[in-house]
């Protein structure tokens, strides 16, 4: 259905693709695996002709075509879901759903037939969404599944999914894979491109892998190991992806009693000791990230207490929460976590640079360089400069900048929310190995994950959240998959 051959790509700089071959055939879903900067976004944005090519060509169904733009790639049957959001917050669901198809009659909207189509379109997701409401007051997790359901109501003959199931929950996910299925059956090529090994083999006919923009292989997915996928995929062997960590818990550093928010979770309790690492597991919408920002003070709880270090505190802001040695790292680092206009030392030193100044306010450049340069050999942080743009970095370095500028803040207790989303699973070792370093140094961390393999992999206790409640707690030594997952299932 799809030959790319020869496909080379430059950006200032960075040769994004050299000489790649890819192809796709009729009713095949084929993962695309590399690391962050491989070059699979790349590849793909110029099939559905987001950037041009440098050189190669591009055959559909074995004729020679120029894909100059993304109108002419809808028209060609090519429909791309990109791995950052790309919506009308200030639109509703249905017009994001139908942009650019919208129903009409006597020259304008047909509201009613669009909210109809619409109301279609959701219901072959199982979602339970109003059309009518704002884009933007959905949760990240429905504005990715929303956009997921408007490319395949394009009914597009290639499917490009880009980190689809980052910010969904496994429910979400199992229902997207059955729609995957079914429009395999139907011939749809389905491109789709992950960091989650077990998706990729559970859901796929073939794997491609690139490394650094350049073609590694393209197996039947029965004919490759885990093991050798990610060799081929990093260029080195990784051994123990969840690092062994001899757990010595200290005092209780935060003590959280009874507090809740109207509406999203209600009497949340629990204690996290001193170089503990417990885990937040639920579905989208159990309230998980909603804790992590009221501990923050983004949201303030509007009852109950929360004691850190034995004391009671009130944390009605972030900054009461820095001021306590809380840090968040938040779910989505480019809209929360980063500036990504702004230089690498700047999103590094942003919450400390009252340290770098002098008695005039004026700052004091060469202890602001030295900090930020020893986070960045700290955390191996890949990057040109300190002056280079956080927006150009990988996934998996934007998120060690994000870790980066709370550890220079000296925290205690750090909240992490979706740690390895969206990073490559070189990227995600590398966090796993300081996150167990920084338990070590007696570091606190209360950690939100959608993978359940990361959970029990890194946690030394899991609590379990059902419909904005604690509904059980598991020790390492009782941890099973089964059981965890029906404890957050409603």
């Amino acid at each position: 259905m799809v030959e790319m051959q020869g496909i080379s790509k430059s950006f200032p700089g960075v040769m994004a693709l050299d000489d790649v071959d890819l192809t796709v055939h009729h009713g095949e879903i084929h993962a695309l695996m590399g690391e962050n900067g491989a070059g699979k976004s790349t590849l793909m944005k110029i099939l559905a002709g987001v950037c041009q090519k440098d050189k190669g060509r591009i055959l559909l169904n074995g004729s020679l075509t120029e894909i100059r733009n993304e109108s002419q790639a809808l028209q060609l049957g090519i429909a791309m879901v990109h791995q950052e959001l790309n919506n009308f917050p200030d639109m509703t669901v249905a017009e994001n759903i139908l942009a650019g198809r919208e129903p009409s009659r006597w020259c304008m909207l047909n509201r009613t037939e669009m909210n109809r189509q619409a109301r279609a379109v959701l219901a072959g997701f199982q979602l339970d969404i109003d059309p009518g409401m704002l884009m933007g007051e959905l949760s990240i997790s429905g504005m990715q599944l929303v956009e997921i359901a408007r490319a395949v109501s394009c009914n597009a003959g290639i499917l490009i999914l880009d980190e689809p199931t980052s910010a969904i929950s496994a429910h979400d996910a199992g229902i997207l894979f059955e729609v995957m299925a079914r429009l395999r059956s139907r011939g749809v090529a389905v491109v789709y491109i992950s960091h989650k090994m077990d998706e990729v083999f559970r859901i796929s006919d073939r794997i491609t892998v690139l490394r650094d923009g350049k073609w590694i292989s393209t197996n039947p997915t029965g004919e490759i190991s885990y093991g050798k996928l990610i060799t081929q995929m990093v260029g080195r062997e990784l051994k123990d992806l969840f690092p062994a960590r001899q757990a010595i818990h200290g005092e209780a550093v935060l003590d959280v009693q009874h507090i809740g928010l109207h509406h999203v979770f209600t009497d949340i309790s629990f204690t996290l000791r001193r170089g503990e690492v417990l885990g937040l597991a639920g579905l989208v919408g159990s309230g998980r990230s909603e804790i992590l920002e009221s501990i923050f003070g983004v949201s303030p709880a509007e009852e109950g207490a929360i004691r850190v270090w034995g004391l009671p505190v009130k944390i009605d802001s972030p900054r009461k929460a820095i001021e306590r040695g809380i840090a968040l790292v938040p779910e989505d680092r480019k809209l929360e976590g980063l500036n990504l206009l702004s230089s690498v030392m700047f999103n590094i030193t942003l919450p400390t640079l009252k340290h770098f100044a002098g008695k005039a306010g004026i700052l004091k450049r060469k202890p602001e360089i030295s900090a930020a340069s020893g986070m960045i050999k700290r955390l191996q942080v890949r990057c040109s400069s300190l002056n280079q743009s956080v927006g150009n970095l990988s996934g998996g370095n934007q998120q060690k900048i994000v870790i980066a500028k709370w550890l220079l803040a000296g925290p205690s207790i750090l909240l992490l929310d979706e740690p390895t989303r969206g990073i490559d699973i070189g990227s995600k070792s590398e966090i796993y190995l300081l996150m167990n370093r920084l338990a070590g140094e007696g570091i606190s961390i209360l950690m939100v994950s959608s993978e359940m393999p990361e959970l029990m992999g890194m946690c030394d206790r899991i609590l379990t959240l059902r419909k904005g409640r604690i509904s059980r707690e598991f020790e390492r030594k009782e941890f099973d998959q089964e059981q965890i997952l029906a404890a957050i299932m409603p």
